[in-house]
């Protein structure tokens, strides 16, 4: 059993449909495994899993936190013209702190569907704002705003962050100390580049940072079989060396330790993990 303090806050079951490799009980089984006291689940601009992971977490003695990966459209949610995939939406995650919050996690999640989708499920800032009660916002996965701006404005002056900032102010302005800037480091060159401004921005700014791990399967094993889903998902074969893929095999439910490990200069980032997992109940 781990003594070290960290809980997952970002993670993908197979309710990400044709994207996350595991399901919702063998999680829980491999979060108790190693010594977790909770787990989040966060499916792609979905709540599928929510009552399964509640309930099979709360039977385990894991204490669950509902979440979301929300998609954000750039501007309104009604807009859908233009655009791409990848212009379409930026990641956003979204945590339930307590009933209301998971009320207004229903409410987004319904509402993106209905009224904002556009390639993928999106809400807006403004329907965001308006519902953000309850919720605790982490900045994101290498496409959030928050690192896209940031990889591609450059992070070397105030000036070249100045963007980057102005989204981190608007964040922090609407859920105050509920929101974090996330960093991730899954071995993957994007992330680190992305890691390296989202901690300038959190020092510029006096934000606090956590660390995350963008679980994509329970064990390191698993990754040959989610690497196969994304290829169903996309209309890919694996032998197509332009295809949409996730490099190596680091997207596992990794231990305490082994994120620790992954974060050497940021030891209190991966520990606010466990802070904000013990401010949760629902």
């Amino acid at each position: 059993m781990s003594t070290a303090p960290f809980v997952h806050l970002h993670c993908h079951s197979h309710y990400s449909l044709l994207d996350g490799a595991s399901p919702i009980g063998g999680l829980i089984e491999r979060t108790g495994q190693l010594g977790m006291n909770a787990l989040a689940l966060t499916d792609h601009g979905n709540l599928h899993g929510a009552l399964e992971f509640y309930q099979k977490a709360k039977k385990a003695g894991i204490n669950p936190i509902i979440g979301y990966e929300a998609y954000i459209a750039p501007g309104s949610r009604f807009q859908k013209d233009g655009g791409n995939l990848r212009e379409a939406s930026y990641h956003l995650t979204l945590l339930a702190e307590n009933r209301a919050g998971f009320r207004n996690l229903m409410k987004l999640a319904s509402k993106a569907y209905l009224e904002g989708f556009y390639f993928k499920p999106r809400i807006d800032k403004e329907l965001l704002a308006a519902n953000q009660e309850g919720l605790i916002c982490l900045s994101g996965c290498v496409s959030g705003e928050l690192s896209r701006t940031l990889l591609k404005g450059g992070m070397n002056s105030d000036d070249e962050l100045a963007d980057s900032m102005e989204i981190a102010r608007w964040f922090h302005g609407v859920f105050g100390d509920r929101y974090f800037i996330e960093i991730q480091n899954n071995g993957v060159d994007i992330q680190r580049l992305a890691m390296e401004g989202s901690v300038r921005i959190a020092d510029r700014l006096g934000l606090p940072l956590v660390a995350t791990s963008d679980a994509h399967y329970a064990d390191r094993e698993d990754a040959e079989a989610q690497d196969v889903m994304l290829c169903i998902n996309t209309g890919r074969f694996r032998t197509d060396t332009s295809r949409m893929k996730m490099d190596g095999n680091e997207y596992f439910l990794r231990s305490p330790e082994e994120m620790y490990a992954a974060f050497p200069q940021h030891e209190e980032a991966v520990a606010r993990s466990q802070q904000i997992a013990d401010s949760v109940s629902i």
